[in-house]
């Protein structure tokens, strides 16, 4: 995966969570996430991280994080 592949696969999918584009370049979530840091500095990608879970509050739910990434032109 280089940096073009990557803007153009989300240029195409408009916005797409992270585990998507992991599972499809075969990439480490890592390396990804660092890849996408490029376009958002260059103002072309937005970062969304929103928490899963109840909105109790208590705490026994397992929460999980999911982050989105969404290109803009």
């Amino acid at each position: 995966m280089d940096p073009i592949q990557l803007k153009n696969y989300l240029k195409k999918r408009k916005i797409a969570p992270l585990e998507d584009i992991v599972n499809h370049f075969k990439a480490e979530a890592l390396v990804v996430e660092l890849m996408c840091d490029l376009w958002i500095r260059k103002g072309k990608l937005v970062k969304y991280t929103q928490n899963l879970g109840c909105a109790k509050g208590c705490c026994k739910c397992a929460s999980s994080k999911i982050t989105l990434y969404e290109w803009v032109d």
